[in-house]
């Protein structure tokens, strides 16, 4: 039984990443469910083609007696469980945030993986389940972002977000997502991140089209398009969550290690707190 919580401005990914992984783990064979944790603006369900589902995080907030496995659905495509929000208006209204770590609680259980998908910013409506996580994901989209401001966006965002995570104890990690820039421009990102802010870097996905097309379909792309650049960037960073979560290492070609091996000795010659963009 793991948890995740996946935290992150508005617009860098985190519904995507949450409805992504939750795809990876199930396809390698993990008991996969996924939450809807934006009570306000609710999109995780849009993801598997579910648009009005009767039972959903926000009845169960409302209704105490309502069993939470009452409102999971199961996508027969990716092998994920969701349990979404509801995207009406009233339904949002006088709810009891606190019992969000019950609801958590009880339905985790169940699965070998929880992915929760955060509000965009501070995780207000999230965060009593950080007691009962155990990794915190941010995303962070720096095609948004450019390159000489990174610093300033870090301190505004990454640390905040991380502060959070480190005071519940939770093994934080960061996901450059939508990228565009360079290999050299990324590099420097990464090693900024690592480095300075002492974060590691589990994955970087690409900007890709195949991702809102995928969307548009009600499918996560890893289902749509396997075979597509933000496809297997997201499985890439799969394997690592993998092998923080169950310690178990994706099977590499020499070649791969080879390039690790350079990459980290490269990497281990550089000042960690004063690399600067």
């Amino acid at each position: 039984m793991v948890s995740v919580v996946i935290t992150g401005r508005g617009g860098a990914g985190k519904t995507t990443m949450t409805a992504n992984l939750g795809t990876y783990f199930s396809k390698v064979g993990y008991r996969s469910l996924v939450i809807d944790g934006d009570l306000y603006l609710p999109k995780l369900a849009f993801h598997f083609g579910i648009y009005t589902p009767q039972y959903n995080i926000h009845t169960l907030l409302k209704n105490p007696d309502m069993r939470v496995v009452e409102a999971v659905y199961h996508d027969p495509r990716t092998g994920v469980d969701i349990l979404p929000g509801s995207s009406k208006l009233y339904d949002i209204i006088d709810l009891d945030q606190k019992r969000m770590r019950d609801i958590v609680r009880e339905i985790q259980t169940r699965y070998n993986v929880t992915i929760i998908d955060s509000p965009v910013g501070i995780p207000f409506d999230t965060i009593s389940t950080f007691r009962l996580a155990q990794y915190q994901l941010i995303l962070v989209e720096i095609e948004r972002c450019p390159i000489h401001s990174l610093e300033h966006m870090v301190e505004n965002e990454v640390i905040k977000l991380k502060s959070i995570g480190d005071t519940y104890g939770l093994k934080v990690g960061v996901v450059l997502n939508k990228v565009r820039e360079s290999a050299e421009s990324v590099n420097d990102i990464v090693d900024f991140l690592e480095y300075s802010v002492e974060v590691p870097v589990v994955g970087v996905v690409p900007f890709d089209n195949r991702v809102p097309e995928a969307t548009n379909y009600g499918r996560p792309v890893l289902d749509y398009a396997p075979r597509s650049g933000a496809s297997k960037a997201i499985s890439e960073a799969g394997g690592v969550l993998d092998e923080w979560m169950f310690g178990k290492k994706k099977k590499r070609n020499p070649l791969t290690r080879l390039y690790e091996s350079l990459l980290s000795l490269f990497r281990r010659t550089k000042a960690p707190s004063l690399k600067k963009l």
